[in-house]
């Protein structure tokens, strides 16, 4: 793995425990770093498209802003007493992907209170509904318009800065 992504996987759970445990949210989370260091993050959820454009959408992103490696997050929910946050890093020029996991404890007012030390497990990149990201889409060009307009827009709302080695 490129070292950007396993710098990427170490901000994204230290980022996910200061959201649940010092604010209280677990926001839907995309970010991506370019070979240069630049990295890009912004709520998923901002987005406000359905499945496929979105998955569009950030496709296009990477793509355009050349992008080494990926991570997307998420509050997993597999019983009221039983919630994950997870997130996986996925780097260009690697087969498998890195996956981490932390169980999420709720007080009895359903504010976050505890979050376990990520588990990391190495999967194939292909095993992630996502992780395909990196392969070339050709969008018309009116869609492609309608991205550029959208990132755009967002400007304000993405974090950017430089991770620098």
């Amino acid at each position: 793995m490129h070292l950007f992504s396993e710098n990427l996987a170490i901000e994204i759970a230290s980022y996910y425990r200061n959201l649940a445990l010092g604010h209280g949210v677990i926001p839907k989370v995309f970010t991506l770093v370019n070979g240069e260091g630049d990295q890009y993050l912004f709520f998923i959820d901002d987005l406000a498209m359905e499945l496929e454009e979105e998955n569009q959408f950030l496709a296009y992103i990477v793509q355009q802003h050349d992008a080494v490696t990926y991570a997307r997050g998420t509050l997993v929910i597999v019983e009221k007493n039983q919630q994950y946050i997870e997130f996986a890093v996925v780097d260009r020029d690697d087969d498998d992907a890195l996956v981490c996991s932390a169980e999420l404890t709720r007080d009895m007012d359903d504010k976050p209170i505890g979050l376990t030390e990520f588990d990391k497990t190495l999967v194939k990149k292909s095993s992630i509904v996502f992780g395909g990201l990196f392969k070339p889409i050709h969008l018309s060009e009116a869609k492609t318009e309608d991205f550029e307009s959208l990132w755009d827009e967002m400007k304000s709302k993405i974090l950017q800065r430089s991770m620098g080695i």
